[in-house]
């Protein structure tokens, strides 16, 4: 009979033991960026971990309803049971009221659009006292209010004064910017981007990273552009196709008044 007793309170002892060393188990965490909620947390769940949403945010790069960002990240060891904090990219674009652009600098109104997770569109011009300060502000061609619901990510066209002198301006040197980067150059000068040609390989997602390897009419061609005047450029992502740049102040583009 004591024998027995001995032998159970061994076996609780070893039971015990096994239950306290497990608990200290480590397990690393597995890269979960992609992976919807539900895939996410049976990979956790064979590792004994728990999935918490902790935010959600909206994104282009990611597909709707999955996994952007994770803490601890992937390859962390960690006890089980810990929980393991998830960031969503949510189902729907989020949205936010349209900033007041009107009156601003076309720098700041660039900088406030990025504010509201909005993104810069065309610049035209119109003649008007003020010169390069927003008169108004477009949503898809159509004029949009201060406080107007806009879904994030939106592209606003602006539409600046040129002033009512006759004044010119030169082409700028484009060379070697983005699409965003030759639209406010341009119109540091006074001057906006026409016609937009992109290789053909080029796809909708590398678009942004496309650079200008020509334009029309060319920055040293010494030809007098009235204010508000278009300049066409080409993009590429081949890096030979870009000419070494040589840049040059922006106030060598500075309006002047005009000799004629």
């Amino acid at each position: 009979m004591a024998f027995a007793i001995l032998f159970f309170l061994l076996i609780l002892v070893f039971s015990v033991l096994r239950i306290y060393t497990r608990h200290g188990e480590m397990h690393t965490v597995p890269d979960l960026s992609g992976m919807t909620l539900n895939e996410a947390k049976e990979h956790l769940k064979e590792r004994k971990l728990i999935a918490y949403v902790f935010d959600s945010v909206y994104s282009d790069e990611f597909a709707r309803g999955t996994i952007v960002e994770q803490h601890p990240r992937h390859g962390f060891k960690v006890k089980q049971n810990r929980k393991i904090f998830l960031t969503m990219n949510a189902m729907n674009p989020g949205k936010v009221a349209m900033p007041d652009l009107v009156q601003l600098t076309i720098r700041q109104a660039e900088a406030r659009l990025q504010t509201y997770g909005l993104k810069l569109g065309m610049i035209s011009y119109e003649p008007d006292i003020s010169i390069n300060l927003v008169l108004q502000q477009k949503f898809k061609n159509r004029a949009i209010n201060p406080g107007d619901t806009v879904i994030k990510g939106s592209v606003i066209d602006l539409v600046l004064g040129k002033g009512l002198s006759n004044e010119y301006s030169y082409a700028p040197d484009l060379t070697g910017l983005t699409l965003n980067e030759a639209t406010l150059r341009a119109a540091e000068s006074y001057l906006r981007i026409g016609g937009i040609v992109y290789d053909p390989e080029i796809t909708d997602e590398e678009k942004e990273t496309a650079r200008v390897y020509r334009q029309k009419p060319e920055h040293n061609n010494g030809g007098q552009m009235p204010l508000g005047s278009s300049v066409d450029i080409w993009l590429t992502n081949n890096l030979e196709k870009i000419p070494s740049v040589e840049i040059d102040s922006v106030d060598s583009y500075a309006p002047q008044d005009s000799i004629y």
